[in-house]
């Protein structure tokens, strides 16, 4: 079990506090694996095994209490039991119909003689009745596949030893599912795993919960998205693919459909800041995939479009960072990202391009040329595959690997 420290780390001044922590995430991302970090942690801290209840609601054991009368019961009598504080871990809590009325109940009847951890796979987990219920009382930490440097002490923790080149280029194809990582499987094997991942998120993630209609045109729709990472995506311009295949659909069930894999958490969408105006445009958004290994198990092609799938690589890094990530927008230029995190002394940002190979001069003034254009004093960063890096005018420029390796 790799540990997750930087989760970790922002997860733990919120322990024994009143607050619900609510882990969420794209299915088989490493949730369930936190709540096992978490509890060792309380473990090493002197929490007596028997007062923590666990319940992960996809096992089948534990099907009666999808009832959430029966699940509140059950929960009553096991936190009478042990007296002390009780430490509650509620494994894809969403399962359970009404879930929040069990939580918000808990949480007025046993104030903080209960400590409350719950995770799920849909961003609609704390909005409706939850949200109006535990307003305010609730802290949220989203849970991303691995990152490079994760996926390394994954692949080594299982003896493997290879260059950190050779792991990236691993890395690129099968992407950062956890169980994966853990794994000695074949090439194959691990597609047809992150094909199984990836159609358990769409069929119950979204067909099921969204109670979809048309499953092909989701499907469709999404492979869209898988092959245009990094790019603007408009509803016109899926619509226009769509018709394309033979399908006339309108922009509202493309909008809806886009809305439903957020919510998923199997696409990431980035919203475009203009740096000027210093306000958000309404341009379209920019879409990308929480793992680039099921990019690959379902349209291939990761290798072939290296400087997409880089360019992914270096978001999900930023998010699991805990950074805020955005689009600029220059009159004539666009930075891939720019990137914010609040520290104690105010708000951190990097302005990020992403390259392949600064192979040519051309190329080299033209990605560094979009942030020469940007005048403040927030660091400004060029990542490439180069080896030999060069930074110029106060822009550094860092090797890709290097830099997701770094702390």
């Amino acid at each position: 079990m790799i540990n997750r420290q930087n989760y970790l780390d922002a997860i733990i001044p919120f322990i024994d506090t009143e607050l619900i922590k609510v882990l969420t995430g794209v299915r088989r991302a490493g949730k369930s694996v936190m709540l096992k970090l978490i509890q060792n942690h309380l473990i090493e801290k002197g929490v007596e095994e028997n007062q923590i209840i666990e319940i992960n609601f996809e096992e089948l054991i534990y099907e009666p209490y999808l009832e959430y009368h029966a699940l509140n019961d059950y929960l009553e009598e096991r936190i009478a039991e042990i007296k002390i504080k009780a430490y509650i871990f509620l494994d894809e809590i969403q399962e359970v119909k009404s879930f929040e009325k069990v939580i918000n109940s808990l949480r007025a009847t046993h104030g903080n003689k209960i400590d409350i951890y719950i995770t799920g796979s849909n961003a609609t987990l704390l909005s409706g009745e939850l949200a109006t219920l535990i307003g305010g009382r609730y802290v949220q930490f989203e849970i991303y596949p691995f990152t490079f440097s994760e996926y390394v002490a994954g692949r080594k923790s299982l003896g493997e030893e290879k260059s950190d080149l050779e792991y990236f280029q691993a890395y690129i194809v099968e992407g950062g599912m956890p169980f994966l990582a853990m794994q000695n499987f074949t090439y194959r094997d691990r597609l047809n795993y992150l094909s199984d991942v990836y159609n358990s998120i769409i069929l119950k993630d979204i067909i099921e919960r969204e109670k979809i209609r048309d499953p092909e045109l989701l499907r469709r729709l999404l492979n869209f998205v898988l092959a245009n990472i990094g790019r603007q995506i408009s509803a016109n311009s899926i619509r226009k693919y769509l018709r394309n295949e033979g399908l006339n659909v309108s922009a509202t069930t493309i909008l809806n459909y886009l809305q439903y894999a957020k919510d998923a958490y199997a696409v990431i969408s980035l919203p475009n800041y203009d740096l000027q105006g210093k306000t958000f445009l309404a341009t379209p958004d920019k879409y990308y995939i929480v793992d680039h290994g099921l990019r690959q198990a379902i349209i291939g092609r990761n290798e072939e479009d290296i400087e997409l799938v880089l360019e992914n690589i270096v978001l999900l890094e930023l998010m699991s960072r805990g950074y805020e990530v955005f689009v600029g927008k220059t009159n004539r230029y666009e930075v891939d990202f720019i990137a914010e995190i609040k520290t104690e002394r105010g708000i951190d940002r990097k302005y990020i391009q992403v390259a392949y190979l600064l192979a040519t001069k051309e190329t080299r003034e033209r990605e560094f040329r979009l942030l020469e254009e940007i005048k403040d004093n927030y660091e400004k960063i060029v990542l490439s595959m180069d080896l030999l890096t060069n930074d110029s005018e106060g822009i550094n420029h860092k090797n890709i690997i290097d830099w997701l390796l770094s702390k």
